[in-house]
């Protein structure tokens, strides 16, 4: 692995961030909300919404986001944190139905207010978990500056495929939505780590493995209601992948096996993502076992409801 040297901080350094479960884990209540609302009930509800035939196909409205940005600075809920972060809230993330067809485009900051989760406002997301060819997982800690769970450790790089023709799955098949999450995938990659576009299309490659639906708060006002894509990456035999973090992203990473990761989840010390701690109670060290043929456990076409 080509690695840029530089120093981060130790990885058992006390974390400031703590989740708390989500209040509607197994809520029966709040997943029928959720599957009751059809596209006409969310554009309703949400009229800040782009409906999908209207949308501008940008990754975001960059005519207004510095504006945007500096008047957000004045919200209560934006007030001391990241300039930079606070412009990339106005990405336009794929707003979705229970079924996981687009209904329009949302604003990050739309998307991640709880007020507007605990209506049932629901969007697209991956989460891509990179393994070198020792079988080592690649985990990122996510940097102080982030405004949704900031300083947790995750996967190696959680975000959203964007309301563009190239990421949205414009077929509306899964086939095509899976293509658009992996173009997501390795756009943000590049964004995070610093890991060029041309390595990671030509040093490994994507498997799909399914798709889970949870939601959980963050910190203050935020929190995550996704569709979320896993997506493993096996890196080939022989090969390496330039890692030069943004520091406004990543504030450590590392790479792990499967015992030193439990080991990991037994450190009081380290905090992880709620998504991560769902993944990887319910499949990751199952997946991981068959990373020899991924063919047993990918493609799954059903949508996995952990709420």
């Amino acid at each position: 692995m080509i690695i840029k040297t530089r120093k981060f901080q130790s990885i058992n350094c006390t974390i400031k961030s703590s989740i708390t479960p989500s209040p509607f884990n197994m809520n029966t209540k709040y997943h029928e909300l959720v599957k009751s609302l059809n596209e006409q009930d969310i554009l309703q509800e949400f009229p800040e919404i782009i409906p999908l035939k209207d949308r501008p196909n940008t990754h975001s409205s960059e005519d207004t986001a510095a504006s945007d940005a500096a008047s957000d600075k004045k919200i209560s809920f934006f007030q001391g944190h990241d300039e930079e972060q606070i412009r990339l809230m106005n990405e336009n993330c794929i707003v979705l139905d229970y079924n996981d067809n687009a209904i329009g485009a949302g604003t990050k900051k739309l998307c991640h207010l709880m007020d507007n989760i605990n209506k049932g406002l629901l969007h697209r997301a991956f989460s891509v978990f990179i393994f070198n060819d020792k079988n080592e997982l690649l985990l990122q800690q996510r940097a102080s500056e982030k405004i949704t769970f900031p300083d947790l450790w995750t996967n190696t790089c959680c975000s959203h495929p964007l309301c563009v023709d190239d990421e949205i799955g414009l077929e509306n098949t899964l086939q095509s939505k899976v293509d658009g999450a992996k173009v997501a995938a390795v756009r943000k990659l590049d964004h995070e780590l610093g890991i060029p576009q041309v390595e990671t299309m030509a040093r490994g490659q994507f498997h799909f493995l399914n798709r889970i639906h949870y939601m959980a708060p963050s910190n203050g006002p935020w929190g995550e209601h996704e569709i979320d894509y896993i997506l493993f990456y096996k890196i080939q035999k022989g090969e390496d992948l330039t890692i030069n973090p943004n520091l406004n992203e990543v504030r450590d990473y590392k790479y792990v096996t499967a015992q030193e990761l439990q080991k990991m989840f037994k450190d009081e010390n380290i905090k992880f993502t709620p998504w991560f701690k769902l993944i990887c109670e319910s499949y990751l060290f199952k997946w991981w076992n068959e990373l020899s043929d991924l063919s047993k456990v990918e493609g799954d076409e059903k949508i996995h409801r952990l709420l």
